[in-house]
């Protein structure tokens, strides 16, 4: 994809400071973009934003705590009062934790979901009315397979995943009319610093026994899916979620031994990023 698909376009990225988010604001930016880097470490987002302003690149970083709707306003209205437009939202900003249903917490439980879906509907809205009043738009939001799949100790995660999925779906069809589209990404196993955190010795060994391609895959390789749905090139898909986990939610039975020769593998427990 050339630098002229987004030339002159401006857009936020939620979480932008790290990982997905940090991969899809410089995939952006090398696409010609303007970039605003929003995440709650103000000052992480402020050194990648002078990084890319000394490269000759325009970027500017805000700090966000998405969990309040007033900051999700705000970002808007200070992108669209510093650039004069919106076109573009992908909201990767959120958090994790891998915890079994029984000993989830009322604090874990109300974490997630106050970070994970209320957040994301709070930046969503915003940038929703801000995209329809001019008639055009494209947001891009990070869900992920655990909201597709059942997985261990993916009760409060995936339940806020599972909610991002619909929300997307809803708003997808009720600013379609506008020029809105609105697209989701479910990302399986990626190699950030919240799966680090999130994922358990177990769980990677069971999640990369369930993944056809056997790896983990990168932020980048997110952030190129979440490009092609920021683009206008993507006019006709909207309301999608596309999985970007290297064949984890298309996999049944994995019989690796059969295509290397290599003796059998105990059998996988599957789990959900």
């Amino acid at each position: 994809m050339g630098g002229s698909d987004l030339e002159g376009q401006i857009a936020v990225v939620t979480g932008g400071a790290s990982g997905i988010g940090r991969a899809a604001v410089e995939a952006l930016s090398a696409a010609g973009a303007g970039v605003v880097i929003a995440d709650r470490d103000g000052d992480t987002a402020q050194a990648l934003a002078a990084a890319l302003q000394a490269e000759g690149r325009s970027a500017h970083a805000i700090s966000l705590d998405i969990a309040k709707s007033t900051e999700c306003d705000h970002l808007v209205a200070d992108t669209l009062a510093r650039f004069g437009r919106l076109d573009i939202l992908i909201h990767s900003a959120g958090v994790g934790v891998e915890r079994r249903f029984l000993e989830t917490s009322d604090e874990d439980w109300e974490r997630l979901i106050s970070i994970d879906l209320s957040g994301s509907f709070y930046c969503m809205r915003a940038a929703g009315r801000a995209m329809s009043a001019r008639g055009y738009g494209r947001i891009v939001v990070l869900s992920s397979t655990a909201g597709v799949a059942g997985g261990t100790g993916r009760a409060a995660y995936g339940a806020a995943k599972g909610g991002l999925i619909m929300l997307t779906k809803v708003l997808a069809v009720e600013l379609a009319p506008t020029g809105v589209t609105v697209n989701a990404l479910a990302p399986g196993a990626i190699e950030t610093e919240l799966v680090a955190r999130m994922h358990s010795a177990e769980t990677r060994t069971n999640y990369t026994r369930s993944i056809p391609m056997d790896r983990y895959g990168t932020p980048a390789e997110v952030a190129h899916a979440a490009l092609f749905l920021a683009s206008p090139r993507a006019s006709y898909i909207t309301g999608h979620v596309l999985a970007v986990d290297g064949g984890f939610l298309a996999a049944g039975v994995i019989n690796r031994e059969a295509a290397t020769g290599a003796p059998p593998s105990p059998a996988p427990t599957r789990s959900t990023a």
